[in-house]
């Protein structure tokens, strides 16, 4: 249409300016004149045409409403909406590891306007398949991170194991007796069990639930005597002094009384997680830009750092380059953890 429109305007110009040959130079100073404005304005819809966002942006995301990546990208989507002036639409495609949410965003047209929520879980897959239908490093591009979060190794009240010291000196005293409540393998908390065996040297059960709500019901029971998982599905027990954090498991402390792993003797236990945003690979620079720039901007707002901070994930921007060495040292951390732990590769 464009192209249509700057013809239309070209012919006009050039049968004008053959009238200008024989007018007056004073008519033809006016006719110049209005040429230049005609002209000028044949630079405006190509302008208009580069605009973006101009219509709703999809943000597909592989994970069901209520989880923590559902969370933190509707309170995204939410506010790119407001600064962008288009709606950006969060659209829940869990199932087969996020395979069908990557695979949706990786044949989407490469234009801005169907995104994935990309992150620790896509590292993870990628260091746990042997194939998969997609190259997170290869056919998407990075735009911004979103979230991060930590896993939290909690207790049921009244537990007599206090601290993560606890639970190591009992697990070295009784091999496999204690039992760990987490998600199913291939999961950031089912990987970061694994992780916690291996840098603290101890024989422990891994009890896989299917959902964070088993998890916590587990615990409740007595059927499982730790838990290790994110702070959102967990929140009501520790509000309602069910469950005790005895620790968390990054690097810095998210909660101000409760230590790290680290700071409890488990050297180089690092199982935070994370999630951000992602483009089909041949999205143009200046759209990744727009959205890596508006995320950094709208998630330093204190409303969302407030509601973030109540649900347990810290929220915060960064460039495309930043994400992108993230992935790839997590790639790297997940596949020397599931070698360690002689987990075996997926097909």
């Amino acid at each position: 249409m464009k192209h249509h429109i700057a013809a239309v305007v070209v012919g006009a110009c050039r049968r004008f300016w053959d009238r200008c040959a024989h007018e007056t130079s004073s008519t033809v100073g006016l006719r110049s004149i209005l040429a230049g404005v005609l002209l000028a304005g044949m630079t405006m819809p190509a302008s208009s045409q580069t605009a973006y966002p101009t219509r709703p942006v999809q943000l597909i995301i592989a994970y069901g409403g209520g989880s923590v990546g559902d969370v933190s990208m509707r309170l995204l989507a939410n506010k790119l909406t407001e600064k962008l002036g288009a709606s950006f639409i969060v659209d829940n495609r869990p199932g087969a590891g996020g395979i069908v949410a990557a695979r949706a965003v990786a044949a989407a047209a490469p234009d801005g306007y169907t995104l994935l929520l990309t992150g620790n879980s896509y590292a993870i897959s990628t260091a746990l398949f042997n194939s998969l239908p997609y190259n997170i490093l290869n056919d998407f591009v990075s735009i911004s991170t979103v979230a991060s979060f930590d896993m939290l190794i909690l207790t049921k009240t009244g537990s007599p194991l206090k601290s993560l010291q606890d639970i190591i000196a009992f697990a070295k005293k009784n091999p496999g007796k204690l039992n760990i409540g987490t998600l199913s393998a291939g999961t950031t908390q089912f990987l970061a069990v694994e992780m916690l065996k291996i840098e603290a040297g101890i024989n422990v059960t891994t009890v896989p639930f299917r959902t964070s709500t088993e998890v916590a019901t587990a615990l409740l029971r007595g059927d499982v005597d730790i838990v290790l998982d994110t702070m959102p599905p967990m929140q009501s027990l520790i509000e309602t002094q069910k469950a005790t954090v005895i620790a968390t498991a990054g690097r810095q402390r998210f909660l101000p009384d409760v230590p790290t792993a680290i700071e409890s003797g488990v050297k180089d236990f690092d199982a935070s997680s994370w999630n951000g945003i992602a483009a089909p690979a041949g999205t143009p620079r200046s759209i990744v830009d727009t959205l890596s720039k508006a995320t950094t901007e709208v998630l330093r707002s204190s409303e969302v750092q407030n509601t973030a901070h109540k649900l347990g994930i810290a929220m915060g921007g960064s460039t495309p380059e930043e994400i992108t060495a993230r992935m790839k040292t997590d790639i790297n951390k997940w596949s020397s953890v599931i070698a360690k732990a002689n987990i075996p590769k997926l097909n």
